[in-house]
């Protein structure tokens, strides 16, 4: 049956991948400013998933912009209307791509505190070998023999190899941080693939939809998601994930599924969010607009689009970081060692 699920999850997203690309060109829009604006809209207000959680009136959002649209106005002054309307959705992953730039909204992670700091992360992992990497994992032990893995992008890949060689290295640690701080996201496979390495048995983490009609409200059943154990070497003792507003996309589903696991405990600050599988859309002047298709919830069929909490709050504190000190990693220690 749990695989039957996993089928479902795939159909599911590719139902919504190839459905922006084929009905909506099917419309009668001219490559004009006009039409390029009508037509974003009209794929923006079909296809988009979280409309009900937005707030978003997107019929007075298009009142609103369509006055500040003219025939003979330039594209480079197009891309930043359209831009700032695709803001009005507060979403990390709506997008738009443009030869001469990208239209994002960065406000999910850049109104909060950063609660990371690249230059005191560097020193703790310390110089040349003084720590490891194994393909899109560095992981070194900290003196208390804690052990400790930073990931900075599920868009690096890893391996099962890789990972077993990490976690017998760290084997005889007390504990160990995962630090996911200021990771964006990236491949979904790459996150379950750790996650499993911290699971006894398969176990349900989330549901997914896909839209199955242009209303705002039109979405399918809900679809289980599972988390298959993984069959090499998997982690028992207890382990601390470290979390900020960067932590998005596919990090904040690792750190939903994560969450849900024995012997671990979320620290730092509220995931970013990004919960919607995204996919896109090309309009008629080329450009192509991304943005969230298939929502994702927890096991409780809630969102976590706007992220999700920590077990433990810290924040990095301004007398730590002018020690050199991370905050957020000295108090995972500290519970660690207790």
């Amino acid at each position: 049956m749990k695989g039957r699920h996993t089928l479902l999850y795939i159909i599911a997203s590719i139902l919504v991948c190839i459905i922006p690309s084929s009905c909506i060109k099917e419309e009668n829009f001219e490559n004009t400013p006009e039409g390029n604006f009508e037509l974003l809209w009209k794929i923006i207000d079909e296809k988009y998933c979280f409309f009900s959680e937005k707030e978003v009136d997107w019929n007075e959002v298009h009142e609103r912009y369509s006055k500040r649209i003219t025939p003979d106005m330039p594209s480079h002054a197009l891309f930043e209307v359209l831009g700032e309307m695709l803001a009005e959705l507060k979403d990390g992953h709506v997008n738009l791509y443009a030869a001469h730039d990208v239209a994002s909204y960065r406000k999910w992670f850049e109104d909060y505190p950063a609660n990371f700091n690249d230059s005191i992360n560097e020193l703790y992992l310390g110089k040349t070998g003084e720590y490891m990497t194994a393909a899109g994992l560095k992981y070194k032990i900290f003196k208390e023999n804690i052990g400790y893995i930073r990931y900075e992008s599920f868009s690096s890949g890893i391996g099962d190899g890789n990972i077993s060689e990490v976690l017998a290295y760290l084997a005889l640690c007390d504990g160990l941080i995962i630090d996911v701080r200021n990771n964006g996201g990236g491949s979904l496979d790459y996150a379950h693939k750790l996650a499993a390495r911290f699971t006894e048995k398969d176990v349900l983490t989330s549901y997914i939809q896909h839209k199955t009609g242009p209303g705002h409200n039109d979405f399918s059943e809900y679809y289980p998601v599972w988390l298959k154990k993984s069959d090499y070497i998997r982690w028992q003792k207890p382990v601390i994930v470290l979390t900020n507003r960067h932590s998005f996309s596919a990090t904040n589903d690792f750190v939903n599924t994560m969450k849900l696991l024995p012997n671990v405990t979320i620290m730092g600050d509220r995931t970013g969010g990004g919960s919607g599988l995204p996919f896109s859309a090309e309009l008629l002047n080329s450009w192509t607009v991304r943005f969230s298709a298939s929502p994702t919830s927890d096991v409780s069929k809630k969102s976590i689009e706007s992220g999700i909490d920590p077990d433990i709050r810290v924040d990095m504190t301004q007398e730590d970081i002018q020690k050199n000190k991370d905050t957020i990693i000295e108090e995972a220690i500290k519970l660690l060692k207790q």
